[in-house]
């Protein structure tokens, strides 16, 4: 059935190979992640040092995000419902989005932190917070290459990759403060590098919002142009004289899916149409599932009250195109 198309189109074939190898790499990062946080606010605690702490907020996040790409992986392989017709994909974007917020408040608490700190310097332990953050900097490095061994061509392998390049920086910026503490004992510059790691983690987690809100709210995919997918259909596929109450989106930043009515001259076979149709939305757009409909003549909606409004109302949004939008 159509769902279990949208929910399972990555086990099978090979995706299904490089997605079981994804998994155990996603969470064997996730642990490394994970379980160095732990350590790493610790140390921030004993020495003193709020960069090791703005460093174990990053891991926080990232460990978390991490997981979520794990769960991702581990979703994917679960079918569709009756109540959940789609699937559980989107359980992750919905999850981000939240975690996009969690991060936000720990990166203004840094901040926060950071203002005081510079207001009245507090000691650090120079040489046990190097010890930390080199092996931080250790743990953040395996995890990139095992995270670097996988599949590139994965949106959830390159985003956990990101996550973890994060991480290596926000370590780096600890030893330099270590070691500008150790050199000159000034002891500003924890905080100084610490508000630099929260910068890191606010764009961290305005990247994340904003893609988990862009998928939540059924936008269309990046990579993707609705309009001239309509023009290109119009333009390849015989028999299509138009293309119009066209929608793109995406289940969970990754399938992408459509809707469309696809207005046909008189006798052509609206079966080989839509065959064809949808040949060319998976073949050259990535688009691997769609509802087509088929129409000779008036659009069934043509004198719908409704989308009469819904078009009126929305006049000042100045499409390229209006006969694409619903």
């Amino acid at each position: 059935m159509a769902h279990d198309h949208a929910s399972q189109g990555h086990s099978h074939g090979p995706g299904h190979v490089h997605g079981s190898t994804d998994k155990k790499r996603v969470l064997i990062a996730a642990c490394l992640t994970g379980g160095f946080m732990v350590a790493e606010a610790l140390g921030g605690l004993l020495t003193g040092s709020l960069a090791l702490l703005a460093d174990a907020g990053h891991m926080l996040a990232d460990s978390i995000a991490l997981g979520l790409a794990w769960y991702a992986f581990h979703l994917a392989g679960r079918p569709a419902t009756g109540r959940l017709t789609y699937g559980f994909g989107r359980v992750k974007t919905l999850v981000a989005y939240t975690n996009g917020i969690a991060i936000f408040v720990i990166a203004l608490w840094i901040v926060y932190e950071a203002w005081g700190r510079l207001m009245s310097p507090a000691p650090v332990l120079g040489g046990p917070m190097l010890v930390v953050a080199v092996a931080g900097l250790l743990v953040n490095i395996a995890s990139f290459f095992v995270l670097n061994g996988g599949d590139r061509g994965s949106l959830n392998m390159r985003g956990a990759i990101l996550h973890v390049l994060g991480d290596l920086l926000g370590s780096a910026a600890a030893i330099a403060a270590a070691l500008v503490i150790l050199a000159t004992g000034w002891m500003p510059i924890d905080p100084i590098l610490s508000v630099l790691v929260a910068l890191l983690i606010l764009s961290t987690a305005w990247s994340l919002m904003r893609e988990a809100a862009h998928v939540l709210l059924e936008g269309v995919p990046a990579s993707l142009d609705r309009d001239l997918i309509a023009k290109d259909i119009e333009a390849t596929v015989k028999g299509v004289r138009e293309v119009h109450h066209m929608h793109v989106w995406s289940l969970d930043g990754t399938s992408n899916m459509a809707t469309l009515h696809a207005c046909l001259n008189d006798g052509v076979d609206p079966h080989m149409a839509v065959s064809a149709i949808k040949k060319r939305l998976a073949a050259e757009h990535g688009i691997d599932h769609a509802t087509v409909e088929p129409e000779f003549g008036l659009c069934a909606d043509s004198h719908d009250e409704h989308d009469h409004h819904h078009d009126h109302d929305h006049a000042h949004d100045a499409p390229r195109d209006r006969r694409y939008y619903h």
